[in-house]
């Protein structure tokens, strides 16, 4: 008996634009590998480029589409840009204040001490 191996996998050029398309969006490439039908080994193997270049290519698209927008005159887009790009200078600044917890033993305070005195009864 003869063993039947599948035939080598030969991407065309819709399932590059997928691959390209799922890995730009960010899906695992195990999910991206289950939807083409294949090893995941198989996809790295035949999209490497797809897989390395959606997310730069991505970026660059919506990162253009946003400069875009502040060129136009988009106020939010104005900021944005130049707090994620305009460097130190434009970045908000936070100022982180670390919170501390005191332990105080309770040592059996007299509760009663604490309430205040009854008004006098002249």
């Amino acid at each position: 008996m003869t063993r039947r191996t599948k035939p080598p996998h030969e991407p065309t050029r819709s399932q590059r634009e997928m691959v390209q398309l799922y890995a730009a969006v960010g899906t695992r490439h195990d999910d991206i590998a289950r939807v083409l039908g294949i090893d995941p080994k198989t996809l790295r193997k035949h999209y490497r480029n797809e897989l390395d270049l959606a997310a730069v290519r991505a970026n660059a698209t919506i990162g253009g589409a946003l400069f875009n927008k502040a060129k136009d005159g988009d106020t939010a887009s104005m900021i944005f840009w130049m707090k994620t790009r305009g460097g130190p200078g434009w970045r908000e600044r936070q100022e982180v204040v670390p919170q501390v917890t005191v332990n105080i033993p309770f040592d059996g305070w007299n509760i009663e001490r604490a309430k205040p005195d009854p008004p006098d009864a002249d």
